[in-house]
């Protein structure tokens, strides 16, 4: 993955805005939403004449700003007018994030996903892709911070995203618990690891083969184990332990995996299980299907969001 930054001139002082674009299909929804968590204040593709009198009000929380092509007046020259004015005021920190991708990684998401470009809705997505990179050039050279999510999934993404610009707001360590298959191999990050290969496998049982572990007769076989009960106990009581002194020791994120040899049915119940558990307990948690994502592009990550 590739990341770079440059000495952009923010400050603790005024108003922090950080502006997130690029290419379509390059992650900027989930950007937004990972700034979202961290308590900015989400508004996107609203027409760029707008943005300074919105700004111009008092506005109680950072602000992520989500530009893209299709804005109705969207230029690559309007947007760097925008920018330029925007980091001429002094109440105001700006900080502009370009999210990229090689073309051909955003061509197979297209492919993945059935969506039509903005700028080739009756065309093949490589035509928009390349015109789109095309008008965008100029906007990412100025960018303060260049993120290329070609080899990154959405959750690398939303930890990069935290990473620069956490605001300290969340005081609470995220968690995200992930189900995989070993086959496939271990996903990069994960802080802790337990292996659910030992629990009876649905995948033998030929009704409940076609479902995953989040269906609920799936998940009540795996329950059925009479290992179960006491792993999952030890499991949820272990995280409960860790958690806190994790927090102390200023870490503020843990990624917790949950393997089996299919990553279908017994890592993705305990995972399941395991994320409403810490939800309950008031932990900020994020949950991700790795297996099941690569079954149905569409998307099997998902956010537990306590009120803390």
């Amino acid at each position: 993955m590739g990341v770079t930054r440059s000495d952009p001139a923010w400050t603790q002082s005024g108003q922090r805005v950080v502006l997130v674009t690029g290419p379509s299909g390059a992650g900027r929804t989930t950007a937004i939403g990972a700034l979202e968590d961290l308590g900015y204040e989400p508004i996107t593709n609203l027409p760029l004449g707008l943005v300074p009198r919105l700004l111009a009000g008092h506005l109680p929380h950072p602000v992520a700003l989500g530009v893209d092509v299709r804005a109705r007046d969207f230029s690559a020259a309007a947007l760097i007018e925008l920018i330029d004015a925007l980091t001429r005021l002094p109440e105001l920190n700006l900080e502009l994030v370009y999210l990229d991708a090689r073309p051909e990684v955003l061509e197979r998401r297209y492919s993945e996903t059935r969506r039509r470009h903005p700028l080739a809705p009756e065309d093949d997505p490589g035509a928009g892709i390349a015109q789109e990179l095309d008008i965008l050039a100029p906007i990412k050279l100025r960018a303060d911070v260049l993120i290329d999510t070609s080899e990154m999934s959405p959750h690398d993404l939303r930890a990069e995203i935290g990473r620069f610009f956490d605001t300290g707001q969340i005081e609470k360590l995220s968690v995200s618990v992930n189900s995989f298959s070993y086959k496939r191999g271990v996903p990069r990050g994960l802080d802790l690891m337990f292996d659910c290969r030992f629990l009876a496998n649905p995948h033998w049982e030929p009704a409940l083969r076609p479902h995953d572990g989040r269906d609920a007769a799936v998940a009540a076989y795996v329950a059925n184990d009479p290992r179960y009960s006491e792993f999952h106990q030890r499991v949820l009581d272990l995280l409960l332990f860790l958690l806190p002194a994790y927090v102390a020791e200023g870490k503020t994120h843990l990624s917790v995996g949950f393997g089996c040899t299919g990553g279908q049915h017994r890592s993705v119940a305990m995972t399941e299980s395991i994320s409403k558990a810490l939800a309950e307990a008031g932990w900020q948690v994020s949950k991700r299907h790795r297996e099941l994502e690569r079954r149905a592009p569409e998307g099997a990550g998902t956010s537990v969001r306590t009120g803390a």
